[in-house]
């Protein structure tokens, strides 16, 4: 049977089953900014649905389905086939065809059942309950769903382009069609959000022509890209693959933005996240660094200015989370936004540098200058609960995330007997973070805003950290750092990946980092496929426990990037390639998580259940894993390169990537 169906035009979404249907609740329906607008949408042959003979997506946004009776058994000829294409652009335009192969008429019922829960996305992986009500008009070969709660409404407009029966909840069209005649309909989906129609932008057989919200086209965006040439097979695809996932996820969630930027994953995700966002642009900044640059402007521009418990908000603090349905816009849900993400303030400050390295932009740098004082003053003020010299956070919020780290989990803060950590949590890798973020803001405050007194303070700061967390971190008799520092200051003695992006900071000591990457790589914390979020030898560890056991992509990333940093580069390319070649095991396309399960003489990794795919960290792990096998990097508005690239890659070359503004090429 063919796969599901996923159309994608940003926060605009189509998922339905193979047939094009909308069978089941959860994560299926026609979603428009955080709102399910179609809940029901089944085509029904004389009764039936159709058997589906093939079924496709053509490109991201747009899909066929060809079928025909369920009636025509295997081995007979089917006398009637059925065609379903659909565009999804602002709305959804689709297109129903049935042909009549035969040399006699024939009489032919086409259905089409409708219906919505105008279900928010935090209600729909549940069943929605409404506190609004839900009406229906029907009109001359249209309807229109609504959803009205107070002053907040919400509306779906289906209309039909040929004449049927319509009730409330079917359109039905009663077909006598001749010998070798065919008919077809255009259907329109037009999400209302208040006042606002939001029409569909495609047209019948628009396939190869979308108009998407966004600066580029998706032929436009390949064009623009750097080329990559290799005899590696599954690199080749898979680099394109990603690229195509990158170019789907792009959306603009404020006005006015410069470009676009990644949403961070379907289903639930399709929108602007601090930590994700910030982490997908950092990968794919030597290849598109105009992504990296509209994820600061957005973020800046949401950047907090009061103290709010009931969002996790404090001055100068990152968002972690943006929403805009119904339940967020009610002040049911605090994420609009909302900042409960203790590690996006210093991640922030990390991408503007490193943006800045690659794309020599001077003059955004000055600009977002108020934006990066106000989030230092955040890391050394309202980031520090009690004074340490640590960041900690406790949720505030009785809707917040209970842990504020990557490892977001209620679960994942955990001892090696498999015993909860209790808060406030100092976390490592947010550590290491807040010691490259004022490191890396020295630099901008020396070169750019001329203030020398700030810089010598960060550095001074971050020297004193470093020794600090070396002493207060590392556990001697276990070979590796703690999780984390619970609220009375105990070691969390879990050996997890965290310690990977303590190398990619820079803080680790030099004496130990060979430790660490040792460690990382033993069997019971390396997969095969990649290195595994827990210890096997942990309490808490399980192979598809979110984040105690499972294998993430942009972990594995930034943990190559951090050993190539301290000189490991045998062990950095040994888990980009894993990374690569987990990605062909997935049809080239890295789903946000899968499970930790050993790699054996089956060679097939475990797809985590729910995982978000395509997801935009994960999409954009491979072009960070490009980065470490060719060792990319740039000092001083020039390209460095330290190729270390495995035998069975051959030669990896790219062509157009982007260096201050000019395309330089690589080869290794």
């Amino acid at each position: 049977m063919p796969s599901d169906l996923a159309l994608i035009d940003g926060s605009t979404y189509f998922l339905s089953t193979a047939s094009g249907d909308i069978e089941v609740k959860g994560a299926e329906g026609f979603f428009h900014m955080d709102m399910r607008h179609l809940s029901v949408w089944s085509l029904r042959i004389d009764g039936e649905p159709m058997r589906v003979l093939a079924s496709s997506e053509v490109d991201y946004y747009s899909a066929r389905v060809v079928g025909t009776l369920a009636s025509a058994g295997p081995g007979t000829n089917p006398p009637v086939s059925i065609t379903r294409s659909r565009f999804v652009a602002g709305g959804v335009h689709e297109d129903v065809r049935v042909e009549n192969h035969s040399d006699e008429s024939r009489q032919v019922t086409v259905e089409l059942t409708f219906g919505s829960d105008f279900g928010d996305i935090f209600e729909c992986r549940t069943s929605p309950t409404k506190k609004g009500e839900i009406s229906l008009e029907l009109g001359e070969g249209e309807v229109t769903l609504r959803y009205r709660r107070g002053d907040y409404s919400r509306g779906t407009r289906i209309a039909f382009s040929e004449p049927c029966a319509l009730t409330r909840h079917r359109a039905t069209f009663d077909l006598t069609l001749g010998p070798r005649e065919s008919w077809g309909t255009c259907i329109d989906v037009t999400p209302i959000v208040g006042d606002e129609e939001h029409r569909p932008r495609q047209a019948c057989d628009s396939f190869g022509e979308a108009t998407p919200d966004v600066p580029l086209s998706l032929e436009e965006w390949l064009e623009e890209l750097p080329k990559l040439e290799t005899g590696w097979d599954v690199l080749e695809h898979t680099y394109g693959q990603s690229l195509v996932d990158l170019a789907s996820l792009r959306f603009r969630p404020l006005e006015g933005l410069s470009f676009s930027l990644p949403a961070a994953g379907l289903p639930w995700f399709m929108t602007l996240f601090g930590r994700d966002s910030i982490v997908a642009a950092f990968e794919t900044l030597p290849f598109e660094p105009r992504l990296a640059r509209t994820t600061l402007e957005a973020l800046s521009r949401l950047q907090a200015t009061e103290d709010d418990p009931y969002r996790d908000a404090e001055p100068g603090k990152i968002m972690h989370e943006l929403r805009v349905g119904e339940l967020v816009t009610l002040g049911d849900k605090p994420h609009n936004p909302y900042y409960g993400s203790h590690d996006a303030t210093p991640l922030f400050l990390i991408l503007l540098d490193e943006y800045e390295r690659w794309s020599g932009d001077a003059d955004f740098v000055r600009e977002l200058e108020p934006t990066c004082r106000a989030a230092i003053e955040w890391i050394e003020r309202h980031g520090d609960l009690d004074g340490d010299g640590y960041l900690e956070y406790r949720r505030r919020s009785e809707d917040g995330l209970g842990n504020q780290c990557w490892k977001d989990s209620d679960n994942s803060i955990v001892f090696a007997d498999g015993s909860l950590a209790e808060g406030p949590l100092a976390v490592c890798e947010v550590q290491g973070y807040a010691y490259d973020a004022r490191l890396r803001t020295a630099r901008l405050a020396r070169a750019f805003w001329g203030d020398e007194a700030l810089a010598e303070r960060l550095e001074a700061d971050a020297a004193r950290l470093r020794e600090r967390f070396n002493a207060d971190f590392w556990i001697e008799e276990r070979g590796h750092y703690a999780l984390a520092l619970d609220g009375e200051k105990r070691r969390v003695d879990s050996c997890t990946s965290n310690p990977g992006r303590l190398l990619w900071s820079g803080i680790v000591d030099e004496e130990r980092a060979a430790r660490v990457a040792e460690r990382l790589l033993r069997p019971d914390m390396f997969s095969g496929y990649g290195v595994r979020t827990m210890s096997t030898e942990d309490a808490a560890y399980n192979p598809i426990e979110y984040h105690n056991g499972t294998v993430w992509p942009h972990d594995n990333a930034i943990i190559a990037e951090g050993l190539r940093r301290y000189g490991f580069r045998d062990e950095a390319s040994k888990l980009a390639v894993a990374l690569v070649e987990a990605a062909g095991k997935f049809d080239h396309r890295l789903p946000e998580v899968f499970a930790g399960t050993a790699r054996d003489e089956a060679d097939l990794p475990v797809e985590y259940p729910t995982a978000s795919s395509p997801q935009a960290w994960a999409a954009a792990a491979p072009l960070s894993a490009l980065r470490t096998l060719l060792g990319l990097d740039v000092e001083d508005g020039q390209l460095t390169t330290s190729p270390h690239v495995p035998e069975q890659a051959g030669t990896i070359g790219l062509r157009g990537l982007r260096v201050h503004g000019e395309r330089v090429d690589v080869e290794g």
